[in-house]
């Protein structure tokens, strides 16, 4: 038998009670990781709450000879985030992975958006990533100056929507938008304490893309279990030095996103505003298309 990639790694996995998070969690616990199921168990748009979940993943691992424990906290607070990893440590006995997945959708076209369709969605997914990877990241910091080692992850969730932008997801874009970049500034920020961070897109069939219409072939492979993977890789020890990605992984493709470069240009640009449009539609003309959803549907 092959030895286990995640032996003996403790990870937070969150929103993992369904869907690609509950699949990330099956698959670290049957590679040896010992994982803290983390699911507020809201509906697909953030409301309401049932700790059924976290803890049905967490008995599925422990009737398969895993080792899981369930937390049923609310990502977009600091004060749950702090009992998640406290829960890690008193658990387990340390923290080395932290894969930050939970989310909800709230689309809606901008014109009609409401306040708290926006703010429900940046709360859950930007929020919600910052909170758990701050008090991370402390602990691994904390662990750095005190003379003790780290090969420590943090594991972003982004999408498609995000770095190729879809309609009707202006609150979801922007802030799947935000974490490709939360990733990358903490890969910067992290990387002399001994933690890596990415960020994933995921594609899987799952209540957040229940109502999108899917050929039979995408179907038969577009299942979340497929995500997983490449996740539990980015988790393990062998993904050592890979930092500041953001990869897609989905029954479909897995791929490394291309971000933001600089393009065409000029130097010493135009003081006079009336020889901006000759020069910036040159430019355009010059510039590589960009990937689109409908590019990769």
């Amino acid at each position: 038998m092959s030895e286990k990639m995640c032996e003996g790694r403790v990870c937070i996995v969150t929103g993992a009670g369904r869907g690609i998070g509950r699949e990330y969690a099956l698959l670290l616990a049957t590679e040896g990781a010992k994982v803290v199921v983390n699911d507020y168990g809201g509906a697909r748009d953030g409301t309401g709450s049932d700790q059924g979940p976290a803890h049905e993943v967490v008995e599925e691992i422990i009737a398969s000879g895993g080792k899981a424990v369930a937390h049923v906290g609310n990502v977009s607070s600091l004060a749950d985030a702090q009992t998640m990893v406290q829960l890690a440590l008193d658990t387990f006995g340390g923290l080395d992975v932290l894969i930050n997945n939970a989310g909800i959708l709230r689309d809606r076209m901008l014109f009609s958006m409401t306040e708290e369709e926006w703010d429900a969605v940046i709360r859950v997914h930007l929020k919600g990533t910052w909170a758990p990877s701050r008090v991370a990241s402390e602990y691994w910091r904390n662990r750095a100056k005190a003379g003790e080692s780290n090969d420590a992850r943090i594991v972003c969730t982004t999408s498609v929507a995000g770095i190729y932008a879809n309609t009707g997801q202006t609150n979801y874009g922007a802030a799947k938008a935000g974490i490709a970049a939360f990733a990358q500034i903490a890969a910067q920020e992290l990387v002399r304490y001994g933690v890596t961070v990415n960020a994933v897109c995921p594609g899987g069939l799952t209540r957040l893309t229940e109502d999108l219409s899917f050929s039979d072939e995408m179907l038969a492979r577009f299942r979340p279990e497929r995500v997983a993977p490449a996740v539990v890789w980015l988790a393990s020890a062998q993904s050592a030095g890979v930092t500041g990605q953001v990869i897609e992984s989905s029954g479909m493709v897995l791929g490394i996103a291309e971000g933001w470069r600089r393009g065409p240009h000029i130097d010493n640009p135009p003081m006079d505003p009336r020889e901006v449009d000759g020069i910036v539609r040159g430019l355009l003309a010059e510039a590589k298309p960009r990937t689109t959803m409908a590019d990769i549907v």
